[in-house]
C-alpha cells in the first residue's frame, strides 16, 4: 500500500478526540503547568499576550512531541494493554495523518516562540521537541540509560517560561530545569514497575526491567534524595521564600519516604503506585507554593 493511500479525511469535528488524545493532554497540562512556574519566578510581569503565546508556542511543541512519539511507537503500542487503545495503536488515525499532524503542530510552535516570544526560547523549544522525537524515543528499545536522555527535553517546560520573560538563560531558569529533570527519574521508575511486563513485551528498556528491581529502587530513591536540595537552590539564593522553602521541603521527604518503602519486597507493587501518585502531587504542590511566594513578595 502506498503512502498516498493512507491518506484519509475525516471530518474535523468528528475524530477531534482522536486528534486531542495525541497530543497526551495531561502530560501538555503540566507542561504548562511548570512553564507558568518558570514565568512566575521571573522578576518582571510578562504583558498578558506574551504569556499567551508562551503557553501555546509550548502546548505547541509538547503536542508535536507527544504526537510523533506516538507515530514512531505506533506498531509497538499495540502490544501493551496500557497503549493498545491509543488513536494510532487502534487504527483510529491514518499514520499519514497523524504524522502530518504531528509536524504542523512542531512548525507552529516554533514560529509562534519566534514571532511573539523570542527567538531563544524558540530554539530551546525546537531541540527540546528534536531530541524528545529523533534521539529519546528511538534509544528506549536500545538501553535503560535512555529515561536520562528523555528527561532533557521532557523539563524545559519551566526553562521556556523563564528565558520567555528574560530572553537568558540564568540561574533560578537552570534550577527549575533540575527540579523538572530529577522529579522525572522516580516518576518514571515507578511507571516502569507498574508496567513492567507491557514494557518487556514491546521492547522497551528500563531500569526494573533490564537491572532488577533493586537497583530501580535504588535509583529512585537517589533522584528522591537529590530532588530535595536542589529544589531549595532557590530560597538559597533568595529567589523564593518561607512557603515554596517549606512546601519543597516536605514534599522531597515524602518522595524519599515513599522511595525508601520499595525496599520493603512486599510493597513492590503497591510502592510503585504509591510513589506515581505522590510524583504526581509533587510538580503542581511545588508550582502553586512557588507562585504564593512571588504574589506575597
Amino acid at each position: 500500500m502506498s503512502a498516498a493511500s493512507e491518506v484519509t479525511f475525516e471530518p474535523p469535528l468528528r475524530f477531534w478526540r482522536d486528534y486531542y488524545e495525541l497530543t497526551k493532554p495531561r502530560i501538555n497540562l503540566f507542561c504548562l503547568l511548570m512553564t507558568l512556574g518558570g514565568m512566575a519566578l521571573a522578576p518582571e510581569s510578562l504583558p498578558w499576550p506574551t504569556v499567551f503565546a508562551t503557553l501555546l508556542g509550548t502546548a505547541l511543541s509538547v503536542g508535536s512531541a507527544n504526537t510523533l512519539n506516538m507515530y514512531w511507537e505506533r506498531e509497538t503500542d499495540k502490544l501493551m494493554k496500557r497503549t493498545a487503545m491509543r488513536p494510532l495503536a487502534a487504527g483510529r488515525i491514518a499514520s499519514l495523518n497523524a504524522l502530518v499532524f504531528g509536524l504542523v503542530l512542531g512548525v507552529a510552535s516554533v514560529l509562534v516562540l519566534a514571532q511573539w516570544v523570542n527567538t531563544l526560547t524558540a530554539a530551546l523549544s525546537l531541540f527540546a521537541l528534536l531530541s524528545y522525537v529523533l534521539v529519546y524515543t528511538p534509544l528506549k528499545r536500545v538501553t535503560p540509560h535512555a529515561l536520562l536522555i528523555g528527561a532533557i527535553p521532557g523539563a524545559m517546560p519551566p526553562l521556556l517560561g523563564w528565558t520567555a520573560a528574560t530572553n537568558e538563560i540564568s540561574f533560578p531558569g537552570l534550577v527549575l530545569f533540575a527540579i523538572l529533570l530529577i522529579w522525572q527519574i522516580p516518576h518514571f521508575i515507578a511507571i516502569s514497575v507498574n508496567h513492567e511486563t507491557d514494557y518487556k513485551n514491546a521492547g522497551i528498556k528500563t531500569w526494573p526491567g533490564e537491572r532488577g528491581l533493586r537497583p530501580a529502587t535504588i535509583q529512585a530513591l537517589s533522584y528522591s534524595i537529590a530532588l530535595v536540595p536542589v529544589s531549595l537552590l532557590l530560597c538559597q539564593a533568595e529567589f523564593a521564600g518561607y512557603v515554596y522553602g517549606v512546601t519543597a521541603f516536605g514534599l522531597g521527604l515524602w518522595m524519599v519516604w515513599m522511595s525508601l518503602r520499595g525496599f520493603n519486597p512486599q510493597r513492590n507493587v503497591t510502592w510503585a503506585r504509591q510513589l506515581f501518585f505522590v510524583s504526581l502531587v509533587y510538580l503542581p504542590v511545588l508550582t502553586i507554593s512557588l507562585a504564593i511566594d512571588v504574589l506575597l513578595k
